[in-house]
């Protein structure tokens, strides 16, 4: 088998936990990085082995065999279209943007190219997950909640709106993208922000959000973020089915089904393996297991969009239509 080799876009924390991964699969070498900060480049790729390059063409022209876009969320947009150019299988990390335009623009140019994408929503490739459709499977959902309580991570670009999306974009789209997987698509959302940043130098962002979502299947939802906390509280869903009740995070579901209660546990660390793995041999050509590509990825970012342009707007926002 030849070796497949992975050119990264970014070096921050995001491209080195994939750098970790790839560089743990048989087969698979990091074998280019490229960062608007050199040093960051230099330091990941010499973890790796991999040669740093000035320029997105430059790594480009050496002729990866699939390259991971790792930009923060206000960065994307010419990196992907690089790629798609030189027509190469591209691996997205979430957000795909900090708008709509840039995210269809690229959705636009990867059906076009009939591309073979993915994007970083891991947590559809937990075990947890996995159990948790297998339990739901013909018991439709009635109701659903969400929840990402967090505090503000240490990146200068994450509390300012315009650089991050805000914390439901950059954030909550993990449990936004879960209740689209488990319950279907969202017709209507409508939200409030508390108008209060977190207590971070310079943040413009709310520092908490609540949503309620209406889904197609006519089950209702709703989501509680902020980032106002010094940890990680919680981050999951909570499902209710006829008689049924799960409470799914990343590291356990627990499934009330009458008098009887299981609870099944997971390492985080799946999901990562799993996603990356995934991409590698979809680009090999040896499976087809991509749970999460642009086109779909698109979806969920426009959910998290209606609910910021909700919040920001004070009404009733379609998912699709919104413009945030």
């Amino acid at each position: 088998m030849n070796t497949t080799r992975i050119g990264l876009i970014g070096a921050g924390g995001v491209a080195a936990r994939h750098a970790r991964v790839l560089s743990g699969l048989p087969e698979v070498q990091v074998s280019g990085v490229t960062d608007v900060v050199p040093e960051a480049a230099e330091r990941l790729a010499g973890q790796h082995g991999a040669r740093t390059y000035d320029t997105v063409g430059d790594l480009l022209a050496d002729g990866p065999d699939a390259v991971y876009v790792c930009v923060p969320p206000f960065a994307h947009g010419d990196a992907e279209r690089a790629v798609l150019a030189a027509g190469l299988p591209m691996f997205v990390e979430k957000p795909i943007a900090i708008n709509h335009g840039i995210a269809t623009e690229i959705a636009a140019l990867v059906d076009a190219g009939k591309a073979l994408t993915a994007v970083g929503h891991h947590w559809r490739y937990l075990p947890v997950v996995e159990k948790a459709r297998q339990v739901l499977d013909g018991r439709p959902i009635r109701l659903i909640t969400g929840s990402w309580l967090d505090k503000v991570p240490p990146v200068a670009w994450w509390p300012i709106g315009g650089r991050s999306g805000g914390p439901v974009v950059e954030q909550a789209a993990h449990v936004l993208d879960l209740a689209r997987h488990l319950a279907g698509e969202v017709d209507e959302v409508f939200a409030y922000g508390n108008g209060t940043p977190p207590p971070v130098d310079g943040a413009d962002v709310d520092g908490a959000t609540t949503a309620v979502l209406r889904f197609a299947s006519g089950a209702v939802g709703n989501l509680a973020a902020t980032c106002v906390l010094g940890w990680k509280q919680r981050a999951g869903l909570e499902v209710y089915a006829d008689g049924l009740a799960l409470a799914l995070t990343e590291t356990e579901l627990v499934i009330r089904d009458g008098e009887r209660t299981e609870t099944v546990t997971c390492d985080p660390a799946d999901g990562h393996v799993a996603v990356d793995q995934a991409f590698v041999r979809a680009v090999r050509g040896e499976g087809d297991d991509i749970r999460v590509p642009y086109a779909e990825a698109l979806r969920t970012h426009e959910l998290a969009l209606a609910v910021a342009q909700s919040a920001a707007e004070g009404r009733v926002v379609t998912p699709g239509v919104a413009r945030a």
